[in-house]
C-alpha cells in the first residue's frame, strides 16, 4: 500500500473514564453517561432508563462521590493521571514518526476531541489501543464501537485499525509480571489473589457462540475454543495461568476473584468480597492481591481493594493486605506498548499481536 510521504500514523489510546472531580454533580454526570450505554446495562431502553433514574442515580453518585474523594490526587484522577503518563511515554519511545492522543470512553478527554486532533495532526491512519487487556463487550467492545462510530460522522474518515485483547500476550505478561514480582517478595504473602472486574453472567453467555459451554460447567474456563474465543471470564483465568507461571507460583498459593458486581442479577464467580472470609478461615494471615485486568490504578483497585478490602481482611483476622500496583506507566509497559504500534499492520489478526512480543 502506498503511503503518504511525511505523514505520522496516529495512535488513539482509549481507556474507560473518570468523572471531572469527586464532586457528586460530577459523580452523577459520569455515571450517567456510563450506565446509560447499552453495552453496560444490556436491558431494553425502557427498562434501562427506568434503572439508571429511579434506583441507582438517585442514591449512588453520593456513595460514590465519597469513594473517589478517598483516592483523588492533588494531580486529578489517579486513572486519568497513569493514562496521560503512559500516553505521553509512548509517544516519546515511538518518537516524531507517531502522533498519540488518550481518549476515555466516557467523560474527558473525550474520543470525539482525540480523533479532532488527530485530524488537524494531517496523520495517515488511526491505530486504535483499547486499554483492556481481556475482551468484554461492555469495555474494549463499547470502546472500538464508539471510536467507529465518532469516526464514522466524518466527511473524510479516517483509515482505522485496532489491536486485539492482549490478555494472553507474552509482552503484556512479562510487564505484568516485572511489576507483581518485586512488591511480593518484599511483602511475603501466605497467598495471591488475582482480582479481576466482574460482568454480569449473562454477558459472558451472550459472548459463547455455541450458546452451550460459557457457565455450562466448572470447567468451562480452563482452556480457550472457538465456543469461548472472546469470553471475558475464559480471558481472565488465561491471564491468571500466564502470570502466575511467570512468578512461579505454586498452585496452592494463587487463586482468581471477580469484583465491584453491581445489582441483584448473578455475576462472575467467585467473588473477592467473598473469597478473603474463605481465605482467612483456610490460615492466610497476608494476602497479596493484584487486579491484572486493570492497566492503569483507580477507584476499583485503590479504592475497593486498596481500602475496602483491606480494612475487611483486618476484620476478618487477616494481619495484613497489600495492593500490587497496576502496570500504570511502567517503562517495560511503555515500551511493550510502542512495540506492538511499531509492528501493527492495517487490520492484523489476532496471532500478529502475539507473535510481537514473544
Amino acid at each position: 500500500m502506498t503511503r503518504a510521504a511525511g505523514r505520522p500514523t496516529g495512535v488513539l489510546l482509549v481507556n474507560l473514564g473518570t468523572p471531572a472531580s469527586p464532586s457528586v454533580g460530577d459523580v452523577r454526570r459520569y455515571l450517567r453517561e456510563f450506565l446509560s450505554d447499552p453495552r453496560v446495562i444490556d436491558l431494553a431502553a425502557p427498562a434501562r432508563w427506568w434503572l439508571l433514574n429511579a434506583v441507582i442515580l438517585p442514591f449512588r453518585p453520593p456513595r460514590s462521590a465519597h469513594a473517589y474523594a478517598s483516592i483523588w490526587t492533588p494531580e486529578g484522577s489517579p486513572l486519568l493521571v497513569h493514562s496521560r503518563a503512559l500516553a505521553e511515554g509512548v509517544g516519546r519511545a515511538l518518537g516524531p514518526g507517531y502522533r498519540v492522543e488518550l481518549a476515555m470512553r466516557y467523560g474527558e478527554p473525550s474520543i470525539a476531541g482525540a480523533l479532532d486532533r488527530l485530524d488537524a495532526d494531517a496523520v495517515e491512519r488511526v491505530v486504535v489501543l483499547p486499554l483492556f487487556p481481556q475482551y468484554a463487550a461492555s469495555s474494549g467492545g463499547s470502546a472500538l464501537e464508539a471510536v467507529y462510530r465518532e469516526a464514522g460522522r466524518r466527511w473524510n474518515v479516517p483509515p482505522i485499525g485496532a489491536l486485539p485483547a492482549f490478555y494472553d500476550d507474552p509482552g503484556f505478561l512479562r510487564a505484568l509480571a516485572e511489576v507483581t514480582r518485586p512488591p511480593l517478595e518484599r511483602f511475603r504473602p501466605d497467598h495471591v489473589l488475582l482480582s479481576f472486574h466482574g460482568l454480569p453472567e449473562r454477558h459472558v453467555r451472550k459472548s459463547d457462540r455455541t450458546g452451550a459451554h460459557c457457565l455450562a460447567r466448572p470447567d468451562c474456563c480452563d482452556a480457550l475454543g472457538e465456543a469461548n474465543r472472546d469470553c471475558y471470564r475464559a480471558h481472565c483465568f488465561a491471564t491468571a495461568r500466564g502470570l502466575a507461571a511467570r512468578l512461579a507460583l505454586p498452585a496452592e498459593r494463587w487463586s482468581v476473584a471477580f469484583q465491584s458486581r453491581l445489582g441483584r442479577t448473578p455475576w462472575i464467580r467467585p467473588y473477592t468480597d467473598l473469597r478473603l472470609p474463605e481465605l482467612a478461615r483456610a490460615g492466610v494471615r497476608r494476602l497479596a492481591v493484584a487486579c491484572p485486568s486493570f492497566v492503569a490504578d483507580c477507584l476499583e483497585t485503590l479504592e475497593e481493594i486498596g481500602i475496602r478490602a483491606r480494612a475487611q481482611w483486618r476484620e476478618l483476622g487477616g494481619e495484613d493486605l497489600l495492593l500490587v500496583p497496576c502496570l500504570n506507566a511502567h517503562p517495560l509497559w511503555v515500551e511493550t506498548l510502542a512495540g506492538w504500534i511499531r509492528h501493527f499492520g492495517d487490520v492484523p489478526p489476532r496471532s500478529q499481536l502475539r507473535g510481537q512480543s514473544s
